[in-house]
């Protein structure tokens, strides 16, 4: 099915076994949202669990926590992650913090779903990658599904959690397709997972850039380079035994952000695994990320401002190179 089907299951399934969930955002009932993913479900749950809000990303977002700390399990959805900004009050002041400020007394059973990442010529302000303002939060869990599979199982898991979720889905993943198995069990919430198993490089990356990585890979194969790939899933907290694991294997480590390079989510995790790896790695940790600049709306500069395949391929085969 596709990604925004596999997130439309997920929510329908958590409707249907807890009358504690409901829905709230913009456009997320008549219309049934803006990429689909909350389509048919006002029809079979109803206005009260299904509700469209105002544009008042920082009020739906308080009505979440504060329906939250009383017991409800509220799934919010921020139309896009750049809208975010005006939610901040709410997610890091309130959903991040109120669990730890009351020694436990109220949990924080809230979902916070947001669109992200560059998609097609949307513009500086709709195209921004936010994950490491997040990452920098204490209190709040963050997952970065790449497949509709993890979709499923993340959406589930972020709705059944007792700590609050931010539930990233790049617009760009919504209509892509995959096998979704919801019998499977499902692996803990914030492990990585191997996507390509190597020996070379390991490539750890997340959301999108996994299939860009996945691409790579393939081509790298042909000249016979084997690079492991790890999708991460999770952002915070992270999985950092798996990212070890893979690199005291192949020795080598290259990071793959969409987000900016400078402070970005790429430079903790080089830091990190540069402080983890340091006797294991045979060269520096290496990394492709996005460029430092507003998202161009102009589609070919855009597609220069993150990272191609051919970023991927040439900076594996500069890892590898003789010092």
């Amino acid at each position: 099915m596709r990604y925004w089907q596999a997130l439309n299951r997920a929510l329908d399934a958590e409707l249907r076994e807890d009358d504690a969930v409901f829905l709230l955002g913009e456009d997320v009932g008549l219309y049934g949202g803006t990429y689909r993913v909350s389509e048919g479900l006002l029809a079979r749950y109803g206005e009260w669990r299904v509700r469209d809000t105002p544009i008042s990303e920082n009020s739906f977002t308080g009505l979440g926590v504060g329906a939250a700390m009383l017991g409800l399990r509220p799934v919010v959805e921020i139309m896009t992650i750049n809208f975010a900004l005006l939610a901040m009050d709410a997610i890091v002041n309130m959903a991040a913090k109120i669990p730890f400020m009351s020694g436990g007394q109220f949990p924080m059973p809230l979902t916070v779903r947001m669109p992200g990442g560059v998609a097609r010529q949307l513009g500086a302000q709709h195209s921004q990658r936010l994950e490491a303002m997040f990452m920098g939060v204490p209190g709040v869990r963050m997952v970065v599904p790449s497949t509709p599979q993890d979709a499923y199982w993340q959406l589930r898991q972020a709705i059944r959690s007792e700590e609050p979720v931010l539930v990233l889905e790049h617009e760009l993943l919504y209509f892509t397709t995959g096998e979704v198995d919801e019998n499977l069990p499902a692996p803990p919430m914030h492990q990585a997972i191997c996507r390509r198993p190597g020996s070379d490089l390991s490539c750890i990356t997340y959301s999108r850039m996994v299939a860009v990585a996945e691409t790579a890979a393939e081509q790298l194969a042909k000249d016979g380079i084997d690079m492991e790939i790890i999708d991460l899933r999770s952002l915070a907290p992270i999985d950092w035994d798996s990212c070890v694991r893979s690199v005291q294997k192949t020795h080598h480590a290259l990071i793959l952000t969409e987000d900016p390079r400078f402070g970005g989510a790429s430079a903790e995790l080089t830091a990190t695994l540069q402080e983890r790896c340091f006797y294991w790695l045979d060269a520096p940790v290496a990394r492709v990320a996005g460029l430092d600049l507003p998202t161009p709306f102009n589609g070919e500069l855009e597609a220069a401002s993150i990272p191609r395949v051919a970023d991927v391929l040439a900076a594996a085969k500069a890892l590898l190179s003789p010092q």
